[in-house]
């Protein structure tokens, strides 16, 4: 058994500033327990196009509010207690309100390294 808090990540390379927000990758490939865990923050008013080609993401909303657009323009509204399942390797925009931060519990399925970033352009979707 161990434990890890976010002090102790934001010291080491699995702290993550990916361009809209931060990502504390709490737990990754390294600690052998098959998936990663993150703690994710979306800064306020920003909008992300995001994919993950390699991993399935699931995210529960802890606090602040957002959405989630798919490619086809269906739009899911993000709030405390909303979990969003990216099963399908789904590209898609990532947004968080103007009012605050939404923050995310974020967990992946294979594990991240956990120093992956995104690279942020308007015309494509990051990808890792």
């Amino acid at each position: 058994m161990f434990t890890r808090t976010l002090t102790e990540v934001e010291k080491t390379d699995r702290f993550v500033n990916w361009g809209n927000g931060t990502s504390h990758r709490l737990l990754t490939e390294q600690d052998m327990m098959g998936f990663t865990i993150c703690h994710t923050v979306v800064h306020a008013g920003t909008e992300s196009r995001l994919q993950y080609r390699n991993h399935l993401e699931a995210c529960y909303c802890v606090s602040g509010t957002g959405s989630v657009r798919t490619l086809d323009g269906k739009v899911h509204s993000i709030s405390p207690g909303t979990v969003y399942v990216l099963d399908q390797h789904d590209d898609h925009y990532l947004s968080a309100d103007p009012q605050q931060n939404m923050v995310l519990i974020s967990v992946f399925n294979p594990p991240l390294k956990g120093t992956e970033r995104h690279s942020l352009a308007a015309n494509a979707a990051s990808a890792y």
